[in-house]
């Protein structure tokens, strides 16, 4: 499969095949709250929109039992080769976010999901942009994640999932408490605007999203828990 190679410090390596989505900021974001989960042998992890399979390399790393969903074939295939060079195990699928995993319950659920706010209203059917465009509030994937996450979920499970505040950090939690899994914010980083976001630039400012002068946005990690 060809492929860029990217090394990501203790990580090691990732193939990274055209239009698979790669670690960036926001996915090390997420990586550094995993380290502080208890993810031990024989806890079980499901991480959603695995992409290249970043995080679920590094749940496998500490001895879970991952399952990595992605609606993309390039990207389930790219796990599973990522996993193999590493040594590792991981269960990787391909379906419609949660889809795949109904019927199952894990101990752990990671998620960076699509949401970057776009002019177009809904999720691209294809191409690159499936992995960040998420019509026009950015909340199109983000709420069926938030409705579904509880019902797979152990008892004291937690899911972790990394967004833009542009979406609505508040939007986020106020959706999780509806569904039984209250949450809290854990970390928040401010980035400088990638390419998506600086190519936007007028329409977030027409659709008030953004200030004139903003060149940065907010980062977000959401920690939610089902009582046990």
């Amino acid at each position: 499969m060809p492929g860029l190679i990217g090394t990501y410090g203790r990580d090691g390596r990732v193939v990274l095949p055209r239009g698979v989505y790669g670690p960036q900021g926001d996915t090390l974001l997420l990586r550094e709250a995993l380290d502080r989960e208890s993810v031990h042998g024989g806890a079980t992890v499901l991480d959603v929109g695995t992409g290249s399979g970043f995080l679920a390399l590094a749940a496998a790393r500490r001895g879970a039992r991952v399952t990595a969903v992605d609606r993309t074939r390039r990207a389930v295939l790219a796990t599973r080769v990522n996993a193999a060079l590493a040594g590792l195990r991981v269960e990787a699928v391909r379906g419609d976010l949660l889809g795949p995993a109904v019927g199952r319950r894990f101990h752990l659920i990671l998620s960076n999901p699509p949401y970057v706010p776009a002019p177009d209203a809904l999720v691209p059917p294809r191409g690159p942009a499936r992995a960040w465009d998420a019509g026009h509030d950015g909340r199109l994937v983000l709420d069926r994640l938030c409705d579904g996450a509880a019902g797979l979920l152990h008892p004291g499970g937690a899911l972790l999932l990394v967004h833009s505040a542009l979406c609505g950090v508040t939007a986020t939690l106020e959706r999780l408490e509806r569904a039984g899994l209250p949450a809290e914010v854990t970390d928040r980083r401010r980035v400088p605007f990638g390419p998506v976001l600086a190519s936007r630039r007028r329409w977030l400012l027409d659709r008030g999203l953004i200030a004139p002068g903003d060149d940065k946005e907010e980062l977000v990690i959401i920690r939610a828990e089902r009582a046990g």
